[in-house]
């Protein structure tokens, strides 16, 4: 069995050498190979030409850019020869890059292209300041060699140069790695067999919305502990392709990366942007599809959008299917016993319900297949088999709505600290409403606020063990020891819930919770993902710490918003002399109130009484992390003017 992830690649490529591995565009845009045994060579001449510019067994190498061929090849490389990454995208600012590269002491770092290079020197001749107290020492003194993917400008080299930085391009190690590989073309494969099972192979640093961003430091075994079970747990099989979308730094498409290795099947590239992806399933057929809750959202209001503008007839019938199919969905889960249970109930019931609007439904849905599902199931690729979610909870409606149309999201669920994959739903028997049950080897547990293990059906802080656990948190071992005990035991933060057949459903995140002043605790997210179930509620963020009620920050839907003006006569200068119109306000005010009240199963106190509408959505590396997820603390100090006016008495 390997110990790392180099050495599980090796033993894949040698039994498959011409199967695909990678799909990659080339200038052109078109999609080109690498076999197993050609990616294997590269990532060997690669080992060779980074040993050669001194990258040696225990080293961490900074590794800023995007998704692309050149970083799996890198990356197994830099693996193989026992050194430790340090990864992060481009949309990272020069502070987060100083910040992750001085911390983690690299003396060396590949970027992406000459924009991250100026990044670099930006901070190092101080033409921006560079704001954390927590390094000891100033940004950049480990850091000597850069290696670049593309090629910088000549001017660049030479303030490089002024700045004590040696800049190498990536096809120089490659050229000057290929004689020393035909010489030794053995050399990647033995360093890689020196390799143990707990060896450091990452440090991917938080987003930091809390303060400096932490370093989780994950091992090889942490990594193969996913690609030796989930594989066949979903039933990938050598072959399948997998398009990835997904920022490869974080730890979800990476561990995916690996998962598609271990499997035999092959990568390919492409953006997670409406246009470019839709376009790119048909071009590669993909079997699976692996992607944030976001990136579903946005595929399901695209659907509606092209609804919206056929108007009319389609219109009114495509709302009707969808209906159906929901509802067919429902019983057909119920009888299928897919529904989570929470305290014991009656199988026999369940069918006796079910039975019978199951039947008259069928024929209906079926019906809505022929005419509308089977078109939109065939943009995803004729043999496409399921979709992944992770990185943050589905929207209960955008599962609903996928489940209606006949096509597969199994959600997972984990965390950066755990490689990051704790759960999800099998593909045999997807139970809606949980990330299916944790998996082989790991155990978990939910208590309450006193530590007390709590039986299913109870919420309570879900706590997990398992070889997927990380080694820590780099140079913290302060922050290590508040979150995972000596036993082993880690708290995720996440409130859960377990099913009588150890399902877990996420209910939100205990530092989320809302506790108003009346001593009332409030999950945020389902509220906003409610909202969010309205045609004209693109993104909502609910308020209300220690206040006497809740409010929310809203950002419309642009498109249909302006539309429904326009059919109204509402007239308007600009989108946002258009928010500023007691119409357009009143509308949202009736849509939170249609969305969030008691007969949608919330509680009086989870009403919102005001709001503010805003006219930009949030965007990544700003209000959202690179998981798309809100983060909270940077919205309330971007709009701290607009929260005050929403609780000013």
């Amino acid at each position: 069995m390997a110990n790392t992830i180099p050495q599980m690649y090796i033993e894949i490529a040698q039994k498959q050498p011409d199967v695909k591995a990678q799909l990659s565009k080339d200038a052109q845009g078109i999609f080109q190979p690498t076999s197993y045994g050609t990616l294997l060579k590269e990532v060997s001449i690669c080992a060779h030409g980074l040993y050669n510019v001194g990258i040696r067994r225990g080293d961490r190498v900074g590794f800023i850019s995007d998704n692309r061929k050149e970083w799996l090849i890198a990356d197994l490389a830099m693996l193989g020869l026992g050194a430790a990454d340090v990864p992060r995208g481009c949309d990272a600012t020069a502070q987060e890059i100083a910040y992750i590269l001085s911390w983690s002491e690299c003396a060396t770092v590949i970027l992406e292209n000459d924009r991250q290079l100026q990044k670099i020197l930006d901070i190092k001749t101080g033409r921006i300041p560079f704001g954390s107290q927590s390094l000891q020492e100033p940004p950049y003194v480990h850091l000597k060699t850069v290696i670049l993917f593309d090629s910088p400008a000549p001017s660049m080299i030479e303030q490089a140069k002024d700045a004590s930085l040696d800049v190498l391009l990536f096809s120089d190690i490659m050229r000057e790695g290929l004689p020393l590989y035909e010489k030794d073309p053995a050399f990647f494969q033995h360093e890689a067999a020196k390799g143990r099972r707990e060896d450091l192979a990452t440090i991917i640093y938080t987003s930091g919305t809390t303060g400096d961003p932490k370093g989780v430091m994950l091992s090889h075994g942490n990594f193969l502990h996913q690609t030796e079970y989930l594989p066949g747990l979903i039933g990938v099989k050598s072959g399948d392709v997998f398009l990835a979308v997904l920022p490869v730094w974080h730890s979800f498409e990476r561990a995916v990366q690996y998962i598609v290795l271990q499997a035999g099947a092959t990568i390919a590239y492409s953006k997670p942007v409406g246009s470019i992806l839709l376009a790119d399933m048909q071009v590669v057929q993909p079997q699976w599809f692996t992607s944030v809750p976001r990136i579903w959202e946005s595929i399901k209001d695209g659907v509606y959008k092209t609804i919206r503008q056929s108007g009319g007839a389609t219109k009114v019938l495509f709302s009707i299917f969808v209906s159906i199919g929901e509802a067919h969905s429902y019983f057909r889960n119920m009888l299928l016993d897919r529904l989570p249970k929470f305290s014991p109930r009656s199988r026999v019931i369940d069918i006796a319900v079910a039975i019978i609007p199951f039947i008259l439904l069928s024929p209906l849905r079926a019906l809505g297949n022929v005419l509308v599902f089977k078109k939109i199931r065939e943009k995803l690729g004729k043999g496409f088999i399921a979709g992944i979610s992770g990185g943050g909870a589905l929207p209960p409606s955008v599962d609903k709505f996928f489940d209606a149309l006949g096509i597969l999201v199994l959600e997972g669920y984990g965390l950066t600290e755990t490689a990051p994959v704790l759960a999800v739903r099998l593909r045999t028997h997807p139970v809606t409403g949980t990330v299916g049950p944790i998996h082989r080897g790991t155990e978990i547990r939910i208590v309450d606020e006193h530590g007390n293990i709590l039986p299913a059906g109870e919420k309570g802080v879900i706590q997990v063990r398992g070889p997927q656990v990380m080694l820590g948190y780099y140079k913290r071992p302060d922050l290590t020891a508040k979150i995972l005990s000596e036993d082993g035991w880690l708290d995720t933060g996440d409130l859960g819930m377990l099913t009588i057949h150890g399902e877990i459903s996420i209910v939100g995140r205990a530092k989320d919770t809302i506790v108003l002043r009346g001593g009332e605790n409030i999950e945020p997210v389902p509220i906003e993902q409610r909202l969010c179930e309205s045609p004209y509620i693109e993104q909502a963020v609910v308020l209300g710490q220690d206040q006497k009620y809740l409010a929310a920050l809203i950002v419309p839907q642009e498109e249909a918003l302006t539309q429904w003006a326009e059919e109204n006569e509402i007239p308007f200068a600009d989108y946002a002399s258009l928010l500023e119109q007691p119409e357009v306000k009143e509308l949202i005010d009736g849509e939170i109130n249609a969305c969030v009240n008691t007969k949608n199963g919330f509680k009086p106190f989870e009403r919102i009484f005001r709001f503010a509408l805003l006219a930009t959505p949030f965007e990544p590396g700003r209000e959202l992390s690179a998981k798309q997820e809100i983060k909270r603390h940077t919205i309330n100090d971007l709009y701290k003017n607009q929260i005050r006016a929403l609780f000013a008495e």
